[in-house]
Order: structure tokens, then sequence, then C-alpha cells
């Protein structure tokens, strides 16, 4: 009866009960299979674009043959698309993420000297976009069970020179924005929602994008939503701020050569508006798979000595990334990628701790959410493309290496 056993199984003695046995031979399955390794991606975009070539292709080559390079018919229906995607009345189609995140800080009166509220737990480019307006980030920690920015917290750090809150829907999740949007009419401030990442969530049913005066998305390939390149666009309902970003995207011409202000160029190209027309009409299916592997993630990850995020069961995550916190998180992500397992760390240092901007003088342990978030956290590969033996490949080398609770 034992003849068909592998040499491993049968280190297993006969004399063991039943139920015993079944259990010891379901442990050397699981040594077995942790001699073997599976290549895991992060995300894999070349598989994307070969399910998707026979769409591409005919679109880059109608711009081609309308010689729309820059704007043009592809962006304006793209622009057309995404307003009604987010359940906005505007969509400004730009060059990039950052670009639209200047514009729209712009857009809503944000000036030189003056405070704009975010979160120091989000890419450089947020910061960035505030100082490019000549005005100063002001950071406020982030509630360690979302990541996000902590509403609780922003009401204590408004002085006279605040003028906005830009709070980030950090790895597809969404921000808490009923008591942000409060706190902001109280305080008439302008809210500019950093949604790069989150193409697609909702936060009390309502897509993100239409939540605060405006909303700004990127396109960069990554994205859940991503070009062939770089793109960004700005959503808005406000008719101002939409005429203001059509105008300063393309150097402040309101119509051909006539310059009403110094502006930027800052305009999408045409392939790019052709490239997200067709992904968009994807995104929903792509989106669901997301959600579906992140449930996944969490029912096998259950009881392992990690953390991770927490939804709100009235929002929506797209899950742009599926984030763990993790003790000796560098030895964690080292192991992994020694079984092809790859992960990437969103962020490993929070903005206020980054040398562009030591300048404000903001040391460690300034805001400890934060900083602790960033020493402990790495993204597990989440991707529409995953299968279910790589999930589970995935899980079970992370819960070995992390250990039980």
């Amino acid at each position: 009866m034992s003849a068909w056993l592998s040499p491993a199984m049968r280190e297993v003695p006969p004399w063991v009960p039943n139920l015993q046995r079944a259990a010891a031979y379901s442990r050397v399955f699981v040594r077995l299979n942790r001699r073997r390794t599976m290549k895991v991606p992060v995300l894999d975009l070349k598989a994307e674009y070969a399910q998707l070539r026979d769409e591409i292709l005919p679109a880059l080559d109608r711009v081609c043959q309308n010689a729309s390079f820059v704007l043009g018919e592809e962006v304006e229906a793209f622009e057309r698309e995404f307003a009604d995607f987010c359940g906005t009345r505007h969509c400004v189609a730009l060059a990039n993420g950052t670009a639209a995140l200047h514009l729209g800080l712009l857009a809503l009166g944000v000036q030189a000297d003056d405070e704009v509220i975010t979160s120091p737990n989000t890419f450089l480019a947020t910061a960035e976009a505030i100082t490019y307006c000549g005005a100063v980030p002001v950071f406020v920690d982030i509630d360690p069970a979302t990541a996000n920015l902590d509403p609780k917290l922003v009401e204590r750090a408004i002085t006279p020179r605040t003028r906005a809150i830009l709070p980030v829907h950090v790895y597809g999740r969404p921000a808490d924005m009923d008591p942000i949007r409060e706190i902001a009419a109280r305080h008439n401030l302008r809210i500019l929602e950093d949604a790069a990442q989150a193409h697609g969530a909702r936060y009390r049913g309502r897509r993100v994008g239409s939540l605060g005066h405006a909303a700004v998305f990127s396109f960069y390939p990554t994205k859940n939503l991503g070009a062939y390149g770089e793109g960004g666009a700005l959503t808005t309902d406000d008719d101002q701020v939409a005429k203001f970003a059509r105008a300063a995207r393309s150097h402040g011409q309101t119509a051909r050569y006539e310059h009403e202000f110094v502006g930027y160029n800052y305009r999408m190209q045409g392939f790019q508006g052709a490239v997200l027309r067709i992904k968009l009409r994807h995104l929903y299916a792509w989106t669901a798979r997301r959600q579906e592997i992140a449930r996944e993630y969490r029912r096998l990850l259950a009881g392992a000595r990690l953390e991770m995020p927490v939804d709100d069961t009235r929002d929506e995550c797209v899950y742009h990334q599926f984030v763990v916190y993790a003790n000796n998180r560098n030895s964690i992500v080292t192991q992994l990628a020694a079984r092809e397992i790859e992960t990437v760390v969103h962020y490993p240092r929070p903005v206020h701790l980054q040398p562009a901007y030591s300048s404000l003088g903001l040391p460690p342990g300034t805001f400890p959410h934060a900083e602790r978030a960033c020493e402990r956290v790495f993204s597990l590969p989440i991707h529409p493309g995953l299968t279910a033996e790589q999930v589970a490949y995935v899980a079970s080398s992370v819960r070995e290496l992390v250990g039980e609770k």
C-alpha cells in the first residue's frame, strides 16, 4: 500500500493513527512545496499588452492617420468618458499626475506663502506640487489603521495661511472625506483629492474624483488605469476650475495664439488618450479581480504575524497596492526575492524625512505613525493577471517567513 508513496511521504511512520497520519502527510506536502519556487512579478505589463494588442494597435493607427498627436479627438473622447466614469462634469487631460497636482492647486487659488495640509505617507510629487506653487506643505500624521490622513489631526494644523487640504487616497483606499469636508467648510478651505492611485474607488457610494472641489489622477503605466507613457487628469464640477486648467495646460491659451496668462506645456499626447480609452473599458473587470485577490490574501494571511490596513465596509478600495506591515521587513523582502516573489516598498521614507524637505526642520518622531508605517511596509504582488496558484504561493511564503501571532 505504501508503494505509491514518495520517499518524503514514507518519512511518516506506519504506526501513526490515521488522523495524525493525514496531518503529518499535509505537513510533508507543505515542506515539499516550500522547496519549489514560482516566479511572481509585482506587475506584468507585457502580459497586459498581449491581452489588449488587437485593440491597441488600430487605435494608435487611428491617431496616426488623423495626425492628432497632441490633444485631439482621442483625448477629447477620453475626457468625456473619464468624467462620466468619475461622476463629474469636467475632466481635463494632462501630461502627467504631477502636472495635474500643480494645476489643481493653482486652479483652487493656492499661491506663494500659502499652506496646504497633506499626508507625509505619499509619493514626493504630492508635496512637490505644493512647492511648485510657492506654498508650504503642512503634514499631518496618518491613521495607522488606514495609512491615510487622520482627519482628527487636521483641524489643529490649520493656521491663517492655510488655503487647502490635499488628502491622498493612498494604495487605492479612499481617505475619510466626510470629516475632512466638514473641516474645510468650517474654515473656508479648498479640497484637492490626490486620487493618483485610486481610479474607480468609492467613498460612501461616490467615486473618488468627485468628493472635493477638484481631484487629480495619474496614468503612469503602473497605475490601475495606466497609459503607455506619462499621463494625468484633473476632474471637477467647477466650470472655472476646468476653464483655468484647460488654458493653463496649453501656455495660458484661451484661443489659438491668445495667451491670457503665463501657462505651461502640460498637454496629453494623442496616443495616450487612445490607449486610456481602451483600458478604461477593462477597468471594471480589472478592479473586480484586484479586489478578489485582496480578499484571498486577507483570508490566507489571517492569523499571520503581520498587519494589514483596514477597509471600511461602506467604501470600495481598488487595491493599487496590497500593503502589509511586518517587523524585519527588509529581511522578509530579501527572502521573498530569493523565492522569486517580487515586492516593492511603498514608501521607505516619509516625505518630511526626505532630503528634499529637510528645510522644513521636521525631525524623526514628528509623525510617528507615518514613520512606523514606512519602516515596516511592503507591497505584495497584485494585478489582474495573477493566478490562484501564484496568490497562494505568495501568501504561504509570507506566512512561513513572518510566523503566526
